[in-house]
């Protein structure tokens, strides 16, 4: 299944044309997200965070962003890890999403500062990509967890994740 729907987030990274500003959903963390929602599995959610970390530094655009990527992925998969340990309940499919996304950028660009150096402030662009990315990742998750969710069920019913 991680396989599977990361090989989808590599697809859909390639086919999805920019949307505002040249940004484009992060369809690889959106698998990554979508993964954990619905599988609550340490070592293969662990292994998927760092296969996710890998292919988002080999398709990256971002100048120096390949090791910030591998930091970024691995260190959100830490995250969702631990949201996916909380009882059912406080487990949001929308709260997980805007949290992690927001988180993974957060990551990304603190690590390229520190590697590489960021084109203009931080502030400038957590404000101008980050933000726009939680909502637009967001959007994607609502649209796609159904989807999802019947392609884990037609696979494995008894691992059914949260719901909305």
């Amino acid at each position: 299944m991680a396989g599977l729907m990361l090989a989808a987030g590599l697809v859909l990274h390639f086919v999805c044309p920019a949307i505002v500003a040249g940004m484009r959903p992060d369809f690889s963390l959106i698998m990554l997200i979508l993964f954990v929602l619905l599988r609550r599995e340490r070592k293969i959610t662990i292994a998927a965070g760092i296969a996710t970390g890998i292919i988002t530094a080999m398709t990256t655009t971002f100048p120096g962003g390949q090791i910030a990527n591998v930091i970024d992925k691995v260190l959100t998969t830490f995250l969702l890890l631990g949201f996916s340990m909380l009882p059912e309940g406080y487990f949001n499919t929308i709260v997980t999403s805007i949290v992690g996304t927001i988180f993974s950028g957060t990551v990304f660009l603190t690590s390229a500062f520190l590697i590489v150096g960021l084109p203009t402030t931080f502030k400038a662009l957590f404000i101008s990509v980050v933000l726009p990315a939680a909502a637009l990742n967001t959007i994607a998750i609502v649209l796609l967890y159904p989807l999802a969710i019947k392609l884990n069920n037609s696979l494995s019913p008894q691992k059914s994740g949260v719901r909305l």
